[in-house]
């Protein structure tokens, strides 16, 4: 068994097509059908069903893909590790992020790291909570910067850091933009712009249950991006509910109220491997804000 037998499975059943397989290995297909063949034979068990019409993982195979991506990610780290041991600390570190510490502490975060780090080479990648933390666990980032979720896998350590309150974003003509603080009943006839469920489902729920707790359910109209949601009050479509940080993309047309009674709490956190003891990794945790006491919060995404 070598690291050929590996990266030619796990992009098989990543793909499930052997000419994909093949186009992003940049190789042919025969020998990636071959490394499949030959890691079947040593393993002595089937991790392929194929059919003239599809691939799938067998339950070994599904088992073996877990296998697979753990070694590739030690073989990584391990190859990283020489390689700043070497030459002192350098490398490539790859983040992911939600929009929301791009309106906060990303930038000053990204500045003062990459000040003391210049030998690092940093890529980002803005995402979903879901789809950043599956790709920190599948070694495909290094670090992610999500919004708290219940259910974090087991393979990932977490870190709070940022914590602040939903605000009321309203057309600056609106009646209640002339208070300081906006009950936020007096809003059950509006129309809240936001994500949709199944684009962020915790930002989505944070949302529904903080109007829940002030008597109404919110009339929904979905927007994909923050910006657009900021956009759409500006131009008078409806009301948002956003975290406070948003409040730094100065939209014209815009206000941000700050609602009377129980606030909404949305936290942001980082999460990295337990497994990566990268010195890069702890190097930017050093660089991220420190949030000493958990508030009462809602989970967001």
């Amino acid at each position: 068994m070598d690291m050929r037998h590996l990266r030619c499975f796990v992009a098989v059943s990543e793909e499930l097509h052997f000419g994909r397989a093949a186009l992003r290995l940049h190789l042919t297909q025969p020998p990636v059908s071959l490394a499949i063949k030959e890691l079947e034979q040593e393993l002595g068990v089937t991790l392929l069903e194929r059919t003239s019409r599809r691939i799938s993982l067998t339950r070994a195979g599904e088992d073996a893909l877990r296998d697979a991506r753990a070694i590739l990610a030690a073989a990584d780290t391990m190859r990283r590790r020489a390689r700043e041991a070497a030459h002192g600390l350098m490398g490539s570190l790859s983040i992911g992020f939600i929009s929301l510490p791009a309106y906060s502490f990303l930038p000053k975060t990204l500045r003062s790291f990459t000040e003391n780090n210049q030998r690092v080479k940093v890529t980002l990648q803005e995402g979903t909570t879901d789809q950043i933390v599956h790709d920190v666990e599948s070694a495909i980032l290094d670090v992610g910067l999500v919004f708290r979720i219940p259910d974090l896998p087991g393979a990932l350590n977490s870190r709070l850091v940022h914590a602040e309150p939903l605000v009321v974003a309203l057309p600056e003509t609106h009646p209640l933009a002339a208070g300081s603080r906006v009950a936020l009943e007096r809003l059950s006839n509006e129309r809240f712009l936001g994500f949709e469920r199944h684009q962020g489902p915790l930002m989505f729920d944070a949302i529904v249950a903080t109007c829940m707790r002030h008597g109404f359910s919110p009339k929904l109209f979905p927007a994909r991006q923050m910006h657009t949601i900021v956009s759409l009050v500006s131009g008078g479509i409806g009301v948002a509910l956003v975290p406070g940080s948003v409040q730094a993309l100065h939209r014209e047309g815009v206000v941000y109220r700050n609602m009377k009674g129980e606030k909404t709490i949305v936290e942001t956190i980082a999460v990295w491997r337990r497994s990566d003891d990268s010195p890069l990794v702890k190097a930017l945790l050093t660089h991220l804000p420190k949030v000493n006491q958990r508030v009462a919060h809602f989970g967001a995404s």
